[in-house]
């Protein structure tokens, strides 16, 4: 297999493990309900939100920028390609699943 289609595959399931843990973190966060709303809960969400696209934008465009900047702008299109590709795949196997649940 390519060494970028590996890479790209990769970059996507770290992404997908990434999101798979905020959610069950998340999720878990639903225990302490009985509180009572404050201010901290969006500022907490917010910052959640910036970090998440930090870390999200790492995985997705980390590698791609540095293939771009060390001169190999065509590796760097096709691993974003198909980096984000992959992550379409894998939302859409989310979607089938989600649909055949209901």
């Amino acid at each position: 297999m390519n060494k970028i289609i590996k890479r790209a595959i990769l970059n996507s399931l770290g992404t997908t493990a990434y999101i798979l843990l905020v959610v069950s973190f998340i999720f878990s966060l639903q225990t302490f309900s009985s509180e009572p709303d404050t201010i901290l809960i969006p500022i907490a969400m917010l910052l959640l939100f910036v970090c998440s696209a930090a870390i999200t934008g790492f995985l997705v465009l980390g590698k791609p920028v540095m293939l771009y900047l060390d001169g190999k702008k065509n590796d760097a299109v096709w691993l974003l390609g198909y980096t984000i590709g992959m992550l379409f795949l894998i939302t859409i196997v989310a979607f089938v699943f989600l649909i055949a649940t209901l």
